[in-house]
């Protein structure tokens, strides 16, 4: 019995790993479509989005029947709440990957983002995808230190987004305000996608240590 409990409790592990490779999959390939203009690739993101919440409903269905038929407890019961907690990121990341799509979709056959900010929204997705595959793989290893140094790598994403900024409120910005309203949406979308890669490995923190990140980010040094 206690067996396959454990079995199950290791299934909702996996399904959260591959909820985040499909999402990192989506915003590399959603941000191929924006810069590209390839309606393809768009409407293969936006469709595929449904798969992402198809794995979430069937995790939490796994974890509530875990939590009527087991009532686990202590460490046991930190692993499937905080997994609920990590499917929910999961799948508000997969949306935003669903939105920089349809973005895409909406300005084909144009292109949504003009040639001066291409590099940066290339960066923003780039970072995006690696961020969630860390996150991955901290689900796996439940590797704190690596997960407090997704945290610090989001800084990058950060910077980039107020590099928009810079753009859209620099006096030699001519492409008006509808592509500055897409640039600042698209830009958003990514700067919340990393949010949610960086809350994934938060929860993992607290599942492994009992304790929250910014707790274990400012404890002083100890000495020797």
């Amino acid at each position: 019995m206690r067996e396959h409990y454990h079995e199950e409790l290791g299934s909702i592990t996996d399904g959260l790993v591959e909820m985040a490779n499909l999402v990192g999959s989506a915003i590399a390939r959603a941000t191929t479509a924006l810069l590209d203009a390839d309606l393809h690739l768009a409407e293969n993101v936006i469709s595929g989005d449904e798969k992402v919440d198809d794995l979430q409903r069937a995790l939490e269905e796994r974890a509530i029947t875990l939590l009527a038929r087991q009532q686990p407890v202590a460490t046991d019961l930190r692993v499937v709440v905080t997994s609920l907690r990590i499917s929910a990121d999961l799948e508000r990341s997969g949306d935003l990957a669903h939105h920089v799509a349809k973005l895409a979709r909406l300005r084909y056959p144009d292109h949504a983002i003009p040639r001066d900010l291409r590099r940066t929204i290339l960066e923003m997705g780039q970072l995006a995808q690696r961020l969630m595959a860390q996150a991955a793989e901290v689900l796996i290893t439940h590797d704190v230190d690596a997960a407090l140094q997704l945290e610090r790598d989001d800084d990058r994403m950060d910077e980039l987004h107020r590099t928009i900024f810079h753009h859209l409120l620099d006096d030699r910005w001519h492409h008006g305000v509808e592509t500055a309203v897409d640039a600042t949406l698209v830009g958003r979308y990514y700067e919340r996608f990393a949010d949610h890669a960086v809350a994934v490995a938060r929860h993992v923190v607290f599942l492994v240590t009992g304790q929250h990140a910014d707790d274990l980010l400012t404890e002083p040094p100890t000495t020797t």
